[in-house]
């Protein structure tokens, strides 16, 4: 457990006590005799940290299938780090915002710190590296542009950008469904989320995660906690000024400015469904353009799939950082 300063006073009372798995290879011991390189596993918006335990039928969870890899020899030994930055919202967007916490600073600061402290790894940027998934994806690739003292590798799959294919189609089904089952406010939307004996995604989903997403890219300055919506409730019109602020924290449109940073990365992974439901397969196209122009290393492969089911193709993009981050 991770005892965080920086989440105590988070705008939306979430624990400040957090759970953390570290995974050690087979024979690894704390007091293991080599620095190894390390790899912070961050998650997709709505998931928790016991999720990782979860198993598909016929499949091992993504546990079994890192421990697999590390056991069958197939990648050098390093520490993988599965990071909770859970929120009221579903998710941080592993942002610093007044609309949800400090959760980049949270990651970057005291997260690290605390396993560099505690397991044998090599305590530097150079060998410490950052995976996730949609907007664990999206926090592997903003959170090492942004703090590149901390992270020199990353790997996104299906990560959040190129954010006008992947987010204003949900504005729209956000206000349909608002006006259709929530008196068109947010205050019943979350009221009648409350009430509820169970979280059914197709009604609440898409609307939380844009209201939290909100929270995360244009908090409401006034009111900590609550977001500015990019959208008008009553119309699903874009509010062009919130929108912009949106854009600002978008990968595609954030490269230039971070070039340094992302030439600097020892490895850039990049996946993506060639069928993902949000088009995060254009958003991996359009993010790997920018650094194309950029001259940042990097590979970006497509394959046959969606954006769920996945996790098969963690480890491998685990070993990708680990083999570039080992010396």
């Amino acid at each position: 457990m991770v005892d965080s300063e920086l989440l105590a006073a988070n705008p939306l009372s979430d624990p400040s006590r957090r759970p953390l798995h570290v995974y050690r290879p087979p024979g690894v011991g704390v007091d293991h005799p080599r620095a190894l390189p390390s790899v912070y596993v961050v998650q997709g918006y709505f998931g928790q940290l016991d999720s990782w335990w979860r198993r598909e039928p016929f499949e091992p969870n993504v546990f079994e299938r890192v421990d697999a890899m590390f056991a069958a020899g197939e990648c050098p030994e390093a520490i993988v780090v599965f990071v909770d930055a859970w929120t009221s919202y579903g998710g941080s967007q592993y942002l610093n915002s007044t609309g949800t916490g400090r959760y980049q600073d949270y990651l970057c600061d005291e997260v690290v710190t605390f396993v560099d402290d505690r397991y044998p790894t090599a305590a530097d940027r150079d060998h410490r590296g950052i995976a996730g998934k949609s907007s664990g994806g999206y926090g592997a690739m903003v959170v090492p542009m942004m703090r590149p003292d901390v992270f020199g590798a990353l790997a996104s799959h299906a990560g959040d950008a190129l954010f006008e294919c992947s987010y204003i189609r949900g504005f729209g089904e956000t206000a349909r469904k608002l006006r259709d089952e929530f008196e068109g406010s947010y205050d019943v939307f979350f009221e009648r989320l409350a009430e509820a004996d169970r979280f059914d995604m197709d009604r609440f989903g898409t609307a939380l995660m844009n209201y939290g997403c909100a929270a995360c890219f244009s908090p409401d300055p006034e009111r900590p906690g609550k977001p500015l919506l990019p959208f008008e409730i009553s119309t699903g019109r874009l509010v062009d000024d919130v929108w912009e602020r949106w854009l600002e924290l978008d990968p595609v449109r954030m490269a230039p400015g971070h070039a340094d940073a992302l030439r600097s990365m020892r490895r850039i992974y990049l996946d993506a469904g060639r069928s993902d439901e949000w088009y995060l397969d254009l958003g991996a196209q359009a993010f790997a353009t920018e650094l194309e122009k950029l001259g940042a290393d990097h590979t970006l492969e497509l394959f046959d799939g969606k954006h769920g089911g996945l996790s098969y193709r963690y480890p491998a993009a685990i070993r990708e950082l680990v083999l570039a981050l080992r010396d």
